[in-house]
C-alpha cells in the first residue's frame, strides 16, 4: 500500500496520480481496517485563515507549545493543522518519528523559514545552509561539518569555550566577593554575554570584551537585534511576506530591520577577520592555523577555500545569529533546575570535581569523565526546547498511527508536549539528569529512545552549531558547578511566573 517514490516527485505529481494512490489504498489496507485516510487525521480546523484569526485573536503564537500540549491531550497522538499558509501533520510519539526520519532522504527538508528567505532575497544576500535544500544544500553542509562537527573541529575549538567559561566564573567570583557573602542576580543578561563572546571567540577567533565593566553597545545592539528577530519570526511563517513587505507592515520592518543589524555586525566582524587572515598569509600563514593558534571557523573556511566568501559570510552569519539565544536560555533554565534541586546539584558537582582532578587540567577528558552534565543539559532541553518542534518532508508514502501520510507532507515532532508526555517519559515533570544514563537508555531502547531527545535535530540535517552550544553548555556548568571554592546555585524567585535569579553563596 505504500508508494516509493524519488526525491522532488511531490512538485511534479499530477491530481490523476494523487487520486489514484488514494484508490489503491481505500481499496486494499482501509477496507481491510489496516490504513485510514489522510482526510480522517483528527484536525483543528479545515480553514487556515480562521485558524490564523483565532491565532492573532488568542495570542498563541507566544505560547504555540502549549498550544500543541492542549492540542494532542484533546485530539490524540498525532492531528493535523492549517495555519494560514503553512499546513503539517504534528506527531508526539518516539516510534512516529523514527518512522519520520527513515523516510527523510539522501537530502532531508525542512519548514523553510520564508521571512529569513525573503530578507535574503530582497537584501541579495546569499542563503546559508539552514536555507538550503538539495544537493546544493550537501555540498555546502560537508565543509561546514569538517570545520564544526567533526571530532578534530572540537578538539580545535574547545580551548577557546574553556578560557570563556573560565573567565565569566572569574568574573562572577569577583562579584560574589564584592557582595561580602553572596550575590542574587538575575543572569539572563550576563548569559547572553557569555553566550555571544562565546559564539565569537569560536566563529571569528577573537574575544570581544563582554566581561568588562562597559561592554560594547554594538555588541549590546547585536543581543537586541537576535531577540527581536526570534520574536517576530513566528507570526510572519503563516503569512506571505512579500504581502507583509509592500504594505510595509511594522512586523516585517521590525524583523528586516534587526537582521540588517545582525549582517552588519557579521560583516564587520568578517572583515576583521579577512584583513587578519591576508596580514597571517603575507607572513607564511600555515593551513589551519595562524601563528600556531586557531583562527576560528571564520579563518579556517578562508583559509581552505572550498567556499565563496559570500558564502562564508551567509553561514556564519547564520551561525552567530543562533549561537547566542539558543544557549543562553537553556543555561538559565539549568541554573533554575539545579537550584530548585539542589540533590541533582550536589551530584553534579561531586562527578564535576572527581572528574577535574582524574583529567590533569585537560577540558575535554573532564567533560568525557562527567556524564551529569550531558544529562543535565539533555534534561533542561527536554524540559524547555528552544525549537519546538523539528520537521520534515518523507520522500514516500508513510503511515503513522494508521494514518496514510502522502509524500511531501511536512510533519513535525513536536518537542515540548513530547518532552512533558507520561507515555514517553516516567515521571516527565521531574528533573532527573540521569534518566539519560546508558544503562537506563539500554533498558528503553525498544521504545524508541533514540528518538527522545531531539532538541538539535536528527541526522545528516541536525543543527549545525551542535557541537558547539554542547561543550559550550556543558563546560560553563563544570566550571559555575565544580571548580569554585563553592559554588552553590539557589532559586529565587516570586512564584510561577516570577523573575528567576540565581543565588551564589561564596
Amino acid at each position: 500500500s505504500r508508494l516509493r517514490l524519488q526525491e522532488g516527485t511531490r512538485q511534479s505529481w499530477t491530481r490523476q496520480q494523487r487520486l489514484r494512490t488514494m484508490r489503491r489504498i481505500r481499496v486494499g489496507d482501509v477496507r481491510k481496517g489496516r490504513v485510514r485516510s489522510f482526510q480522517e487525521i483528527p484536525h483543528t480546523g479545515r480553514s487556515g485563515w480562521v485558524n490564523l484569526l483565532r491565532f492573532w485573536r488568542e495570542d498563541r503564537f507566544r505560547q504555540l507549545h502549549k498550544h500543541m500540549e492542549r492540542t494532542f491531550s484533546a485530539l490524540g497522538p498525532i492531528y493535523r493543522e492549517n495555519v494560514g499558509t503553512l499546513s503539517s501533520v504534528n506527531i508526539l510519539l518516539p516510534a512516529d518519528v523514527a518512522e519520520l526520519f527513515q523516510s527523510e532522504g539522501l537530502h532531508p527538508r525542512r519548514m523553510t523559514l520564508q521571512p529569513w528567505a525573503t530578507h535574503r532575497e530582497i537584501r541579495q544576500h546569499s542563503k546559508g545552509v539552514f536555507l538550503k535544500n538539495g544537493e546544493e544544500w550537501r555540498s555546502d553542509r560537508l565543509q561546514l561539518n569538517k570545520e564544526v562537527m567533526m571530532s578534530g573541529a572540537v578538539q580545535r575549538f574547545l580551548p577557546l569555550l574553556d578560557e570563556v567559561a573560565r573567565d565569566f566564573c572569574r568574573m562572577l567570583q569577583v562579584r560574589v566577593e564584592k557582595e561580602g557573602r553572596s550575590l542574587t542576580m538575575d543572569p539572563s543578561p550576563d548569559l547572553f554575554r557569555f553566550a555571544l563572546e562565546a559564539s565569537c571567540h569560536v566563529i571569528y577567533g577573537e574575544r570581544i570584551g563582554l566581561f568588562s565593566s562597559s561592554p560594547s553597545l554594538e555588541s549590546q545592539k547585536f543581543i537586541w537585534a537576535v531577540e527581536r528577530m526570534l520574536t517576530t519570526t513566528p507570526p510572519l511563517l503563516y503569512l506571505p511576506p512579500r504581502l507583509l513587505l509592500c504594505l510595509s507592515a511594522p512586523l516585517w520592518t521590525q524583523h528586516a530591520t534587526a537582521w540588517d543589524h545582525i549582517f552588519s555586525h557579521a560583516e564587520a566582524r568578517i572583515q576583521r577577520g579577512y584583513q587578519r587572515l591576508a596580514s597571517s598569509q603575507g607572513g607564511g600563514f600555515v593551513a589551519g592555523a595562524a601563528g600556531g593558534q586557531y583562527p576560528g571557523v571564520l579563518g579556517q573556511l578562508m583559509e581552505k577555500g572550498q567556499l565563496s566568501l559570500d558564502l562564508i559570510k551567509a553561514n556564519i552569519t547564520e551561525l552567530m545569529a543562533g549561537g547566542v539565544d539558543t544557549t543562553a536560555v537553556p543555561l538559565q533554565f539549568a541554573l533554575f533546575e539545579l537550584g530548585r534541586n539542589p540533590e541533582v546539584q550536589e551530584k553534579v558537582r561531586q562527578q564535576v570535581r572527581t572528574s577535574w582532578a582524574q583529567a590533569g587540567g585537560d577540558p575535554q577528558k573532564a567533560l568525557q569523565g562527567a556524564p551529569l552534565l550531558k544529562g543535565t543539559i539533555k534534561e533542561v532541553l527536554r524540559l524547555y526546547p528552544v525549537g519546538i518542534t523539528v520537521q520534515r518532508y518523507p520522500v514516500k508514502d508513510i503511515v503513522l498511527q494508521n494514518y496514510h501520510i502522502p509524500a511531501g507532507t511536512m510533519v513535525q515532532a513536536c518537542l515540548y508536549p513530547m518532552g512533558r508526555s507520561s507515555e514517553v517519559f516516567e515521571d516527565p515533570l521531574r528533573f532527573d539528569p540521569t534518566r539519560w544514563s546508558s544503562g537506563r537508555e539500554e533498558g528503553r531502547r525498544a521504545e524508541g529512545s533514540g528518538f527522545r531527545s531531539l532538541a538539535f535535530g536528527f541526522g545528516a540535517r541536525q543543527c549545525v552549531g551542535r557541537r558547539i552550544a554542547e561543550n559550550e553548555m556543558q563546560l560553563f556548568l563544570m566550571h559555575v558547578s565544580g571548580n569554585s571554592r563553592k559554588n552553590e546555585i539557589r532559586k529565587e524567585g516570586s512564584g510561577k511566573t516570577g523573575t528567576k535569579k540565581a543565588h551564589f553563596p561564596l
